[in-house]
């Protein structure tokens, strides 16, 4: 089933204001709180749809990207990059990124007091090509986690009876005063290991690998990181898995340069070529693309081919490639080659003769960004 508009969700336009949209969130979010709706998990799914969509438009980075690419600029499953901004958002998540959204209508994640358990987040890198960065891609890698080990129990802390929290009674001049503390020995869990397997740390978890695909919207670009939810290292006693964050590196390529949007590349030709003019074949991020190269082209000279750039990841433009004419001057002549030459010289057919409409280096330089 395809995802709804994060707008249509919230009943607001694009041009609503962030107090705006916050306030159209609480709405939803009180209207369908499970406080107020106990086991109906239609009213479940759309507290969690309204949550996910208010975690994109509350963030300018992310709903500027939304407003560009919609759902499958987040990624192919609701978030960037493979679980991402919003997909998946458990309860927990909810509570604790938006709780304080609800004001003092709900306590909360439903009265419950005890510390929930989540697993640590992963980090890592991953390269890729301008291609891929252009037109987005998918990639598997093999990640170490930390995974709960198979045959690994767990129990209810016979401390605090599974509440996570412990009641503290304390003498003081004003009378006895009753404080509530996490558990010390579960640390507000409420649960605590029963049996262990071999090999496993003493939460029983082990370190093994895990295969994770990510989904790479196109746009991408050095720096950026994606949040892929739930697949970061395992919590244990069956808690909610940390994510896993991926951050972009841009490949080196052997002949395209990156400069922001546009791409910059050098074109060597002969000087046979560039007296009779010629047609060059040259790779771009979306192919190879033939050019022509007028007769009496002069070294330096800075052919711009519109948008063959990359797209803008933050509007709508897409930048331009700029190919740099060098010309290549033969080093070892051959003796009919070098008679042809002094031949020309002495005649004064081949001696240089500015037209006086050459551009100097600054007018070209300025040239490339008019």
């Amino acid at each position: 089933m395809s995802k709804r508009d994060y707008y249509e969700i919230l009943e607001v336009s694009k041009s609503a204001s962030p107090e705006e949209i916050k306030k159209a969130y609480r709405k939803m979010a009180i209207k369908f709180h499970p406080d107020k709706n106990p086991g109906d998990k239609a009213a479940e799914e759309k507290f969690k749809e309204a949550a996910e969509a208010y975690e994109v438009l509350s963030d300018g980075n992310k709903k500027a990207r939304y407003d560009q690419y919609g759902h499958a600029g987040m990624n192919g499953g609701g978030g960037f990059g493979g679980g991402g901004f919003g997909g998946g958002m458990n309860m927990d998540d909810i509570f604790s990124q938006f709780g304080d959204i609800f004001g003092g209508h709900f306590g909360g994640g439903g009265g419950q007091q005890r510390q929930q358990l989540r697993g640590s987040n992963l980090r890592v890198r991953i390269k890729l090509n301008l291609e891929e960065m252009v037109n987005g891609t998918q990639k598997t890698i093999k990640v170490k986690k930390m995974k709960l080990a198979p045959g690994a129990t767990s129990k209810t802390c016979p401390t605090c009876h599974g509440s996570g929290v412990q009641m503290k009674v304390m003498n003081t001049m004003f009378g006895q005063m009753q404080t509530q503390t996490h558990c010390g020995t579960c640390q507000g869990i409420g649960k605590i290991a029963d049996k262990i397997p071999a090999g496993a740390n003493s939460q029983g978890l082990i370190k093994e690998d895990e295969e994770v695909t990510i989904n790479i919207p196109a746009g991408a670009r050095e720096g950026i990181q994606l949040n892929v939810r739930g697949k970061g290292n395992d919590a244990p006693f069956g808690g909610t898995p940390g994510d896993l964050l991926v951050v972009v590196e841009e490949e080196v390529d052997a002949h395209i340069k990156r400069e922001g949007d546009n791409l910059h590349q050098e074109l060597y030709i002969s000087f046979a070529e560039a007296a009779l003019g010629t047609h060059k074949e040259i790779p771009t991020v979306g192919g190879k693309v033939k050019i022509k190269v007028d007769a009496g082209t002069q070294s330096g000279k800075i052919l711009r081919l519109s948008k063959k750039g990359l797209p803008s990841i933050d509007s709508y433009g897409t930048g331009d490639m700029f190919v740099h004419i060098n010309v290549w001057t033969p080093q070892n002549l051959s003796k009919e080659q070098k008679d042809f030459f002094e031949k020309q010289l002495a005649n004064g057919d081949m001696v240089a003769e500015p037209s006086g409409k050459e551009k100097t280096f600054f007018e070209k330089v300025r040239d490339l960004f008019d």
